[in-house]
């Protein structure tokens, strides 16, 4: 390899530092206060109500050990809640609440705005293109992943 932009490591960590300074910009420019992570997070709550923070973890593939912080910032924002489990007496499931809702709503066209300027140096078929081989190369890769993605288990 001749320099660091011939490796695919270094180049994913350069998009991931793009992708997280134009998506924190846009959503700073819309009055929001929410990462990506936390993004991704209520809205996985949303689409999986009672889902327990395990289960969250695997879902946005987040390591399970960090992942109590982000839930920690959501309900401090008042955007999600933890609540006891129907299921276990035990366990703490996860609900989004009425405002996290309207966050989710609101924050919509920022995050579309980002994901555009994200693939913005791209024509749309280029984009698609790269979506293709970034989802391919990441369903290769999940299991070396010390937060590999999994599937909803609720």
């Amino acid at each position: 390899m001749k320099d660091n932009n011939d490796m695919p490591g270094h180049l994913a960590r350069r998009f991931q530092q793009i992708a997280v300074a134009v998506f924190l910009a846009e959503v700073e420019d819309a009055g929001f206060d929410l990462t990506p992570v936390q993004y991704a997070a209520l809205a996985t709550i949303k689409a999986n109500p009672g889902l327990d923070q395990v289960t969250l973890a695997g879902l946005i593939a987040y390591d399970r050990t960090t992942i109590t912080g982000v839930i920690d910032r959501l309900v401090q924002k008042g955007l999600a809640e933890r609540r006891p489990s129907s299921r276990d007496r035990r366990a703490r499931e996860l609900q989004i609440t009425d405002e996290g809702r309207r966050t989710l709503r609101k924050i919509t066209p920022a995050v579309e705005s980002a994901q555009r300027i994200m693939l913005g140096g791209l024509s749309a078929k280029e984009g698609e293109e790269l979506m293709r081989l970034l989802r391919k190369a990441i369903a290769a890769g999940n299991e070396l992943s010390r937060a590999p993605q999994r599937d909803a288990q609720i």
